[in-house]
């Protein structure tokens, strides 16, 4: 978005195929590390009651409910895990918004500026949904964590915020938004 919004003439130049390569290479480079890294703590632990987990996924920290040894260590290796993967993507695109929004605010037309912003707009909307309830769970003490709140978490960052994307990003084209507005005085004046 970045380059697209601040160097549109130099987009294919500056994103080439080379560097697209790269940047999915680091995105699975730092999952897959991640991933060894949990996978390891994981296998430190000894299971003793239940196989059953109270999730949807077996997701980390469920799995933790169910182990009878000691399991601070790998309670902190996984909030720490969460926080660093959510905190670099985050930081990241907060840091490109700062560029993109100074490019923008030197936009001459307001008409430009308004559909600029509103492109942008769609987007942090989203991200702002997927890393908040990632962030929740960060900051969320490992004592108060319950297996509810991690399932409706779990559900709404893989299934709600996915499910909301096309309906987010729809929002800018004229005939959803007329649609909406129609759909609302109905409603108004059905009351």
């Amino acid at each position: 978005r970045h380059v697209s919004l601040c160097c549109p003439q130099l987009y294919s130049v500056i994103m080439s195929r080379q560097r697209c390569n790269l940047l999915v290479a680091g995105v699975f480079a730092v999952g897959l590390v991640d991933s060894l890294i949990l996978t390891c703590f994981t296998f430190r632990l000894s299971f003793c009651c239940s196989n059953i987990i109270n999730h949807f996924s077996c997701d980390s920290l469920p799995l933790l409910a169910l182990s009878c040894s000691d399991i601070h260590t790998t309670q902190i290796a996984i909030l720490a895990s969460m926080c660093y993967t959510v905190g670099i993507s985050l930081v990241t695109i907060l840091l490109s918004y700062v560029c993109i929004i100074s490019t923008i605010l030197q936009i001459r037309s307001a008409e430009g500026r308004y559909k600029a912003f509103s492109t942008c707009a769609s987007h942090l909307c989203a991200v702002g949904m997927f890393h908040g309830t990632q962030l929740s769970l960060c900051f969320l003490p490992i004592s108060s964590y319950s297996i509810a709140v991690g399932k409706t978490a779990s559900v709404f960052y893989s299934v709600a915020i996915p499910m909301l994307n096309p309906m987010v990003y729809s929002l800018r084209n004229r005939e959803v938004k007329d649609a909406l507005r129609k759909a609302k005085n109905k409603l108004v004046t059905k009351s």
